[in-house]
């Protein structure tokens, strides 16, 4: 399989449209200036790999990670690349989730990112704001065709259930949640009613950050395969039917290993390995949030 290609690797969402089930994160990006040029090369890298979605929020570096994401845009889509070609994802704060206050909130996004819209716009985790006027925000938003679609993040089973009580909440096409080997709670609740909705989940910190790639586990399983321990814990999350998994990173090497776990194809010897060393849960567990 051309490993600039994943053509099996797409999801769908509630609408019908499709998403690719493998996307980059940034976050840490744009934080300082002194790396500029180093994230900027590794976005344009991951976009020449055939990276085609990006994950961001106004949260990252206050609109920096949305700005260099931008700039690496910007020059992709002066070339060959179509804007249609590129999934774009970003969030809003929960303090701008107030209906005209998560529209001007979009707007600056959309200027730091030089688009015209956004494919899929999330409300970062849950605050004060009732969620009826939030999705009121996202309705407006629609309707002037600055986002594709929205979705939320954070979100546990009892939010999810009453956001889709909510008026026009039912509408929400994607929850992004920390997914990964050692936090495996999502599996008890919340990923099989979303899987019921055809609604992805997206999984954020699919490493833990890094910290999942020092368990002797995965290294020996990942050694025995001749693959990385990061390829492998990426590729059990993408044989995880309706998962999105976004690994960040700005390191070269990891991007290209990063893009080719969507090839991997797990044994079934490795996938009980890992259910032994990492069990699913037996019940409710709190969300992860980090």
């Amino acid at each position: 399989m051309d490993a600039a290609h994943h053509p099996s690797a797409l999801l769908t969402l509630p609408s019908g449209h499709e998403l690719p089930a493998l996307g980059l994160g940034t976050w840490r990006m744009g934080e300082d200036r002194g790396r500029h040029a180093a994230e900027l090369a590794a976005l344009q890298l991951a976009l020449d790999m055939g990276w085609r979605a990006f994950d961001t929020a106004e949260m990252y570096a206050d609109g920096g990670a949305e700005s260099l994401l931008g700039e690496a845009l910007r020059s992709a889509l002066r070339g060959s690349l179509s804007r249609e070609a590129v999934y774009v994802v970003s969030k809003v704060y929960p303090h701008h989730a107030g209906t005209e206050d998560l529209v001007r909130a979009c707007e600056r996004s959309l200027r730091r990112l030089r688009l015209e819209h956004l494919d899929l716009y999330l409300l970062h985790w849950r605050g004060a704001v009732p969620l009826h006027e939030t999705v009121a925000g996202f309705e407006q938003l629609q309707q002037r065709g600055l986002i594709r679609h929205w979705g939320v993040s954070n979100f546990d089973l009892y939010d999810m259930l009453e956001l889709v009580d909510v008026p026009g909440g039912a509408a929400c096409s994607a929850n992004q949640v920390w997914y990964s080997l050692s936090r495996r709670g999502v599996e008890f609740d919340l990923l099989p009613w979303q899987r019921a909705r055809q609604m992805p989940l997206m999984a954020y910190s699919p490493v833990d950050q890094g910290a999942l790639l020092t368990s002797a586990v995965l290294r020996e399983l990942a050694q025995q395969r001749a693959v990385a321990p990061a390829q492998l814990a990426l590729a059990w999350l993408l044989n995880q039917p309706g998962v999105m998994v976004l690994p960040k990173s700005a390191n070269a090497l990891h991007l290209q290993q990063n893009w080719q776990a969507a090839n991997l194809k797990l044994d079934a010897d490795a996938s009980a390995q890992l259910d032994q060393a990492f069990p699913p849960p037996s019940g409710k567990q709190s969300l992860a949030v980090g």
